[in-house]
């Protein structure tokens, strides 16, 4: 099981992460919002666009890390994942996103 936890930066600004249940490692992090709606539409959008497997751009480094960026159908980037050792973590990542974003609650800490 995996939540969405709505936390506020010291600037202000709203982000979220996605985070599993089980151990509350960070597996995407947002841009910055300056307004509460916009961060809760992008999270609707990462639900909405999560299991489309051509929805992800999968990135490696030259120094082997790899992470993934969630992106709209025009290529707009949604959210980018955390960085990971291998793409093999990364491609386990891309399948949490799959089947937990669609259904994960929001944890709102900034009420």
């Amino acid at each position: 099981m995996g939540k969405f936890v709505i936390t506020k930066r010291t600037s202000g600004e709203f982000q979220f992460n996605l985070i599993t249940a089980n151990n509350g490692k960070t597996v995407l992090s947002s841009e910055g919002y300056l307004i509460k709606l916009s961060c809760e539409n992008d999270i609707e959008s990462v639900r909405k666009n999560s299991r489309d497997d051509s929805k992800y751009a999968r990135k490696t480094l030259p120094n082997g890390n790899s992470y993934f960026n969630l992106q709209t159908a025009s290529g707009q980037v949604i959210v980018t994942s955390e960085m990971y050792e291998s793409t093999g973590e990364r491609d386990n990542g891309i399948d949490f996103v799959k089947t937990k974003a669609p259904n994960a609650i929001i944890e709102d800490t900034t009420i």
